[in-house]
């Protein structure tokens, strides 16, 4: 048979392009270097921790004036976060790195990485442990809702009606009601 040269070239199937296998590696290098690099944080907030708690005990010990006892309260007032940071299960701490890792790279909904880090195809994390990442996460839930109603835009030519549908479907990206109209309006 003979070949066709009507001049349209034959389309690559998406595993064959070189950009698909570049943000495939760029992807699993965030995951691996999301998940495998705290550990050398959290030995220093430990040590930390310690020397504050240490100083603290010293301190109180030495006091014997009022002026020093006050001064001792703010002392111990600073160090109760540390003490309460150090006091974090290493779960709920791996679970917040993921969720900053979601929100930040992923720009997902709030209920969109609870779902991730919580699902038995995800990260498997406990509900108590997700719930933690939620609530601690530096997030703007409003600029995710944005970056994602950007992205169907430019990539998928939608509509703000579609848009908005994807971004608050339970299918979709998960986003709130308010999420999404904050992203259609500053599209």
């Amino acid at each position: 048979m003979a070949e066709d040269t009507s001049g349209k070239a034959a389309k690559k199937p998406l595993y064959k392009r070189v950009w698909f296998w570049v943000l495939a590696i760029i992807v699993i290098a965030a995951v691996v270097g999301g998940a495998g690099g705290g550990s050398k944080t959290t030995s220093s907030n430990a040590s930390s921790s310690q020397t504050t708690s240490s100083a603290v005990s010293q301190q109180s010990t030495a006091s014997s004036t009022e002026s020093s006892t006050v001064s001792q309260g703010q002392s111990e007032t600073t160090a109760e976060p540390k003490a309460a940071e150090a006091s974090v299960p290493t779960e709920y701490k791996s679970a917040l790195k993921k969720a900053e890792s979601y929100s930040n790279l992923m720009h997902m909904s709030k209920q969109g990485v609870y779902d991730q880090l919580t699902s038995e195809y995800g990260e498997q994390f406990s509900p108590e442990a997700a719930q933690y990442a939620i609530d601690n996460v530096k997030a703007d839930w409003n600029a995710n809702a944005l970056e994602k109603a950007k992205s169907y835009q430019d990539t998928m030519s939608m509509s703000p009606s579609a848009i908005r549908d994807q971004l608050t479907s339970e299918y979709g990206e998960k986003f709130t009601e308010e999420e999404a109209d904050y992203a259609i309006a500053n599209l």
